[in-house]
């Protein structure tokens, strides 16, 4: 895939992310104002936990549909593989490890990083698994992509929230929110649904073709 049809979705996909990230703010705006960050922080861990697996589903089932899309004839053992890396594996970055180092920079009290796949592998995985399945009988990229932006942005969101703690919310902290809310779904969530899938697919048509087609029509 060259490099500028790469930069030119990640363009394309910045409105959206943007939108996703300031859905976050505008609910940690709405638990601050209506004082309920304390009982939030409790039911964050379930939370979180709920949004998680959801999204590796959704990313699972929007990677291996990408895949089986532009390849019908895959091998199903690799579409499997591909399904699992592109969605345990991104996710993980995308609503763990980016979430934490912001959460390092913001100096959070309860800050840790909680990776799902792990903790709850009795969850994560099987979710993982799931989406791979709808991918492969039913692949259809264009809402459980845009479903999969969202729900990550909001997984990210209270992966943050269970460290925060006691911590005074401030203008600076949720602006370092937004931007670590951003950067956790702009580059994995494109690169997981997009990037890698298309990596293993050799095709004669134009990766933009690939792309618009799938996710702009």
């Amino acid at each position: 895939m060259r490099k500028y049809v790469i930069a030119e979705e990640l363009r394309k996909h910045i409105p959206f992310t943007t939108f996703g990230a300031a859905t976050g703010i505008i609910i940690m705006i709405i638990i601050v104002l209506g004082h309920m960050l304390s009982q939030v922080c409790r039911v964050s861990p379930i939370i979180f936990y709920i949004l998680h697996p959801t999204h590796v589903a959704l990313s699972a089932m929007v990677t291996t549909a990408m895949y089986k899309l532009h390849k019908p004839k895959c091998r199903v053992w690799l579409a499997i593989l591909i399904g699992y890396v592109g969605s345990v594996g991104i996710a993980t970055l995308s609503d763990c490890i980016i979430p934490y180092l912001g959460e390092q920079l913001l100096n959070l009290p309860n800050r840790g990083i909680h990776i799902g796949f792990i903790e709850k592998a009795w969850l994560t995985n099987p979710a993982a698994f799931l989406g791979i399945a709808i991918g492969l009988l039913r692949p259809v990229t264009k809402f459980p992509h845009s479903g999969h932006v969202l729900i990550s942005t909001w997984a990210s969101l209270f992966h943050m929230i269970m460290a925060i703690g006691p911590t005074t919310l401030n203008w600076v902290v949720l602006s370092t929110i937004f931007l670590f809310l951003f950067l956790a779904v702009w580059v994995p969530c494109c690169f997981s649904d997009i990037v890698f899938p298309l990596i293993f697919v050799h095709s004669k048509k134009s990766p933009s073709a690939i792309t618009s087609r799938a996710f702009f029509k």
